[in-house]
């Protein structure tokens, strides 16, 4: 996909699919901003060109806009948010804690809400043309035992992703969510050391769908909940 001199920021930048979202969206041609609540100094030898701003944590109305607000003087404007920031937690309602139910919501569809929010200023001086990709989790749509939590926030962010779209359809930006089943990552091979990774999904076959809509081509895609589930 090409992304030239497109200004792209990634949220939950230094994971796994972060990495990954922003290593591919360098390689597409685009100036790219990471930020993440772990510190940059962490990842500063690990992305190239990449502007990273660690220590930030998007719950926080105020530290989201702050941040947004640098990064569009830094690069001059935004054009495109990847909200990648989020949590899993497996936890049964019976055995559970409901603070969990109050983490996930937190972390998984405040920090999308109050980045989209934050940028939003920035994606309309540069509208039509601006994107805006969620993460949302294909468990939002059917949950299994000891995911309602998460669930729940995910099925959150895919709500805000079709609210958002319904909102800015007429400006021209675009606000889609890929939907994936259990991303191969280290962690989740760790955790499930029994499964057969050959069926999960990739970072980079996610990515490449989030570069697609991340791209011009995608113009008339919005409000989109797209599943990228391998064969899981």
């Amino acid at each position: 996909m090409d992304l030239k001199g497109s200004n792209v920021v990634v949220t939950g930048a230094f994971g796994s699919l972060g990495a990954a979202v922003m290593r591919g969206a360098l390689a597409a041609g685009a100036n790219v901003a990471g930020i993440d609540r772990i510190a940059a100094a962490s990842a500063a030898d690990a992305f190239g060109a990449a502007r990273l701003y660690g220590d930030v944590d998007l719950g926080d109305a105020r530290a989201a806009s702050a941040a947004l607000d640098r990064i569009a003087a830094d690069l001059g404007g935004i054009d495109a948010l990847v909200n990648v920031a989020g949590a899993f937690r497996w936890e049964t309602l019976q055995g559970g804690k409901l603070e969990t139910w109050d983490l996930l919501y937190n972390v998984n569809v405040r920090t999308a809400a109050a980045a989209s929010q934050a940028a939003l200023p920035h994606l309309l001086r540069r509208a039509p043309g601006g994107r805006i990709v969620n993460i949302g989790a294909a468990g939002a749509i059917k949950a299994a035992a000891g995911m309602g939590a998460y669930a729940a926030s995910k099925a959150g962010v895919a709500k805000l992703t079709e609210a958002l779209a319904e909102e800015l359809k007429d400006h021209g930006i675009t606000v889609n969510a890929v939907l994936p089943s259990i991303i191969d990552t280290a962690p989740n091979r760790a955790d499930m050391r029994d499964a057969d990774f050959s069926r999960w999904v990739t970072v980079d076959q996610l990515t490449d769908v989030i570069l697609f809509l991340l791209s011009p081509r995608s113009q008339a895609v919005t409000g989109a909940l797209i599943p990228v589930v391998g064969r899981v």
